[in-house]
């Protein structure tokens, strides 16, 4: 987590540097403490779900509302957002001509959920709704001049672009041309020139002014459908009243959540009712890939973002990039099982294909940038690394050095189709695009803290001097110091199920509403080990004799993993957080720990 903090804060149990370089702060300084105070007095809760509600930006006003959201209050009128009307309308006039309507996704969670989301729409008012995803390495991402004439001359009457489509020009031109109107729904950052279609409905063109620019794509999927369902009521359509569009919010939560947005207003709502939708198992694609990764448990935040959506993006990224889409719109249960089967196979496949080309990229970047310290963005590339993985490979290398990174695949051609994850405050979809404007790349585009690529090899160079001085500043003001936010102390025995239960209450947690991190000061490491390819489990013990255990994920041959591993009988500070997990049938706590230090 690197923010930059008051260099005056005292230090949380005066740990100015752990094993990983952080320095550990409390979340709340006075103010935040008198504004937990507040909130715990005011509405009756307990001190300490007051000061994770402080400490996430909650004011005192707001508290009730924040722990039970509603969409009646959240949900914005869609006519809100620019062309939203225009493309209901259109909707909603497909379906009363009965017309054949492509939707053409991309190859990700949320592009597999919002095409799902609108064929499950489509289809319930008996429109012939078909799904099309590109392929990762012969398409890239986005509408292409090809597909769109193939889908066209197969008879579309109208193509539905979700989760792509605000910079594909030279595609939509193509439907311009041949008279096919097109509706985009995105969420990407778009510039003020626009591709000839119907409608543009996203959150983020310059001239709308709706507020939803965090929304994923089948967030704003959803807003769409909404708007739709009351043309269609005005128009009489008895079909409106038995269409649950609640029912679909499963499908939302799951794309907001794998796509890693703020988990703060409609956002919120989006998962924590979505949440209620996946627990009933309504879906039988979503049902059936919950049941091939073994959750053993209500549906989470972390099932969803951690067990669900790889097996999902394993198609997209190394096998048929339709599969997470056709499972999520399927009703056929027999079916669904099949693919979820094939899809979990694919995930197998891409953690092998993964490990390899880590630890390529792990050399590369140790050789071209030693400790990363010097380094504003980090940019690694190679010729025989698989572009269906690339983003993968960002988001480790990012996680392990700390700035921005790109990972690309280079083809034999000396085309690069390449990934970027950046770190917290620095806008990456905006350099990227500056890349683009600079002709520096061949196309390129996304949002703030992830985005896409494509590079010839000639430029390469040149692309990673315009990175550094564009980044240069900002990352270096970013990561001066870097920190650890600590919501609280406790012993191993404050960490019980009571506890993870009232630390729900304020959940979910993910981007933005960062899940609670307390420290346990002097505890005596009883035992630590490698389990698995590269996760420490640990054993902790407290000065009561409670023990706690807990582990480290990927930490094998880090600075975390090589001090508990080293650390074996000694008392330590440990950070981390705290959740539930169900190990043959029952409920108990497990520590995820994040960080350590040395206890003076």
């Amino acid at each position: 987590m690197e923010e930059l903090v008051d260099p005056v804060q005292r230090a949380f149990l005066n740990v100015e540097q752990s094993v990983s370089g952080q320095r550990w702060v409390s979340r709340l300084d006075q103010a935040g403490q008198n504004r937990a105070l507040a909130i715990s007095q005011v509405h009756g809760y307990s001190d300490l779900l007051g000061r994770v509600l402080a400490g996430r930006g909650v004011v005192l006003d707001d508290a009730a509302s924040f722990l039970d959201p509603t969409l009646r209050s959240l949900m914005p009128d869609p006519d809100t957002l620019t062309d939203c009307r225009k493309a209901a309308e259109r909707l909603a006039a497909a379906i009363k001509r009965r017309e054949k309507t492509v939707i053409f996704g991309d190859y990700d969670v949320d592009g597999a959920a919002s095409s799902a989301l609108m064929a499950r729409f489509l289809r319930h008012f008996g429109v012939d709704a078909e799904i099309y995803i590109p392929d990762r390495i012969f398409e890239g991402y986005g509408p292409n001049p090809t597909a769109i004439e193939q889908l066209i001359d197969k008879g579309a009457d109208l193509i539905v672009t979700v989760d792509c489509g605000s910079t594909s020009h030279e595609a939509l031109a193509v439907a311009d041309k041949r008279g096919v109107d097109v509706v985009v729904i995105d969420h990407h950052q778009v510039g003020s020139a626009l591709p000839p279609c119907h409608a543009l409905v996203n959150p983020n063109r310059e001239d709308d002014l709706s507020g939803q620019g965090r929304l994923c794509a089948a967030g704003v999927v959803y807003l769409v459908l909404v708007n739709t369902l009351r043309v269609l009521r005005n128009a009489g359509d008895s079909r409106v009243s038995s269409f649950d569009l609640l029912s679909q919010l499963d499908l939302v939560a799951l794309a907001t959540v794998c796509d890693v947005v703020p988990l703060k207003g409609l956002n919120r709502a989006y998962v924590v009712k979505g949440l209620i939708a996946a627990r009933h198992m309504g879906n039988v694609g979503l049902s059936a890939l919950l049941r091939k990764a073994a959750i053993g448990g209500p549906v989470t935040p972390y099932h969803l973002g951690f067990l669900v959506g790889p097996r999902i993006n394993a198609g997209g990224r190394i096998g048929d990039a339709a599969l997470g889409s056709r499972l999520l719109a399927m009703e056929d249960a027999a079916e669904a099982e099949k693919i979820a089967a094939q899809l979990d196979e694919l995930n197998r496949e891409r953690q092998a294909m993964e490990a390899i080309m880590l630890a390529e990229a792990e050399a590369e970047v140790l050789a071209e940038y030693g400790t990363g310290e010097g380094a504003s963005v980090i940019v690694t590339a190679r010729e025989n690394w698989h572009p269906g993985i690339v983003g993968l490979l960002a988001a480790r290398i990012k996680e392990k050095f700390r700035r921005p990174t790109f990972a690309i695949a280079f083809d034999p051609n000396g085309r690069g189709t390449g990934s970027g994850r950046s770190i917290n405050g620095f806008d990456m979809g905006k350099m990227v695009r500056a890349a683009v404007d600079g002709g520096l790349l061949v196309k390129g585009g996304g949002h703030a803290m992830a985005a896409g690529l494509t590079v010839e090899r000639a430029k390469l160079g040149k692309l990673r001097q315009f990175f550094e001085g564009r980044a240069e500043a900002a990352v270096r003001e970013l990561v001066a110091i870097q920190t650890l936010k600590v919501d609280g102390a406790l012993a191993a025995s404050g960490a019980t199920l009571e506890l993870i239960d009232l630390l729900e209450q304020a959940g979910p947690y993910g981007s933005a509403h960062p899940q609670p991190v307390f420290a346990f000061p002097q505890h005596r490491l009883r035992d630590s080990r490698q389990v698995g390819a590269n996760h420490i489990k640990v054993t902790l013990e407290g000065q009561d004799g409670s023990r706690l255990d807990g582990i480290a994920f990927r930490a094998t041959e880090t600075p975390l993993g090589d001090f508990l591993l080293s650390s074996r009988g000694t008392s330590i500070h440990v950070a981390g957080s705290v959740s539930a997990d169900l190990w043959q049938g029952q409920r108990r706590v497990q520590l995820r720990v994040t960080d350590a230090a040395k206890a003076l």
